[in-house]
């Protein structure tokens, strides 16, 4: 039986080229993608904050009141209004993405992306106007 010297055992590892670390900043399309991806990070800090304060009441209140001692410093402020804007713009890339995500077909015809992004805002706004209403005492 005759070997041919060429033959290799393992398949020929493949030219891959580099890619820069950055590579998500050449385009604002991957660069939107890339951070609407990072934003998830500030809602989990949202989750955590949320649950640390149901613990707080649930032991009682001077530790809520360490609580809301502790949700008063610069950091926790600043991470807080990072955290809004990160939700902020969750919410509206999720409005604009909706479309893409259910088609919503009345008589047979599909529902223009206008119009379902419209009805996503007006929601939205219908739904802060009345929290508001209730918070603020009606």
């Amino acid at each position: 039986m005759q070997t041919n010297s060429s033959y290799t055992l393992y398949h020929p590892k493949w030219y891959r080229q580099p890619v820069s670390v950055w590579w998500w900043l050449k385009r604002w399309c991957y660069t939107r993608f890339v951070l609407r991806e990072l934003t998830s990070v500030f809602i989990a800090f949202a989750a955590f904050v949320y649950l640390w304060q149901l613990r707080a009441l649930l032991r009682g209140p001077e530790s809520y009141a360490g609580f809301c001692r502790a949700m008063k410093t610069p950091l926790m402020l600043t991470l807080d209004v990072v955290t809004l804007a990160a939700a902020l713009y969750q919410t509206i890339t999720w409005f604009h993405l909706a479309p893409r995500a259910m088609v919503v077909r009345i008589g047979g015809r599909k529902l223009p992306d206008r119009v379902v992004v419209g009805l996503n805002y007006f929601l939205w706004l219908a739904a802060s106007f009345a929290v508001a209403w209730i918070w603020l005492g009606g």
